[in-house]
């Protein structure tokens, strides 16, 4: 006997990791606001400039907006497609490379974030007179960031490649006009 929900419960995942990742979003943003933290980023220049940028903003904004809603909104549009148009996905198989495509490169760029601004960060309060052990460290940030992000937007690229094949099958039913 076959459950009505097996066909979309592979869907699930979006939904825990969006979960996952608000909660992620949600901690790092109490911690932020703790007294000595909040002290330690604004000496590293939270959040207009320096190391401390990288932690916040854009961290804490990353894993929330790009982990916590754009993978709900992917899932959900997996979801809601098939139901409102009355057609199959495309492939289920491009949702699986959508999802670990786009949760790694969530992650990767939240990590890369997070531990570039902390070295950073602690190079510039042990030499704040000298810039070049924070441009030493800051010479990798751009290769690293540069591949979690391209792994992030092959999730990305298969998700609206999977979404607009699926939509082209859609065949909208013309009903003629009464008078």
């Amino acid at each position: 006997m076959t459950n009505q929900f097996d066909d979309t419960r592979y869907l699930l995942k979006f939904i825990l990791a969006s979960a996952f990742c608000f909660f992620i979003g949600t901690v790092h943003g109490v911690l932020q606001v703790i007294s000595p933290i909040r002290a330690w980023l604004d000496s590293i220049g939270s959040p207009y400039g320096g190391p401390g940028h990288m932690i916040d903003p854009l961290a804490h904004a990353h894993i929330n907006v790009i982990g916590g809603v754009v993978i709900f909104i992917m899932g959900a549009s997996y979801y809601l497609i098939p139901q409102i148009a009355g057609i199959r996905i495309y492939s289920k198989k491009l949702v699986n490379h959508t999802f670990w495509w786009t949760l790694l490169g969530i992650f990767g760029f939240y990590s890369t974030l997070m531990v570039f601004g902390i070295w950073e960060g602690q190079a510039l309060l042990a030499n704040p007179d000298n810039d070049d052990a924070v441009q030493a460290i800051h010479r990798y940030y751009g290769p690293v960031i540069a591949t979690v992000s391209t792994g992030m937007g092959v999730g990305f690229w298969v998700y609206f490649f999977n979404i607009f094949v699926t939509i082209k099958q859609f065949k909208p039913s013309i009903q003629s006009k009464q008078p």
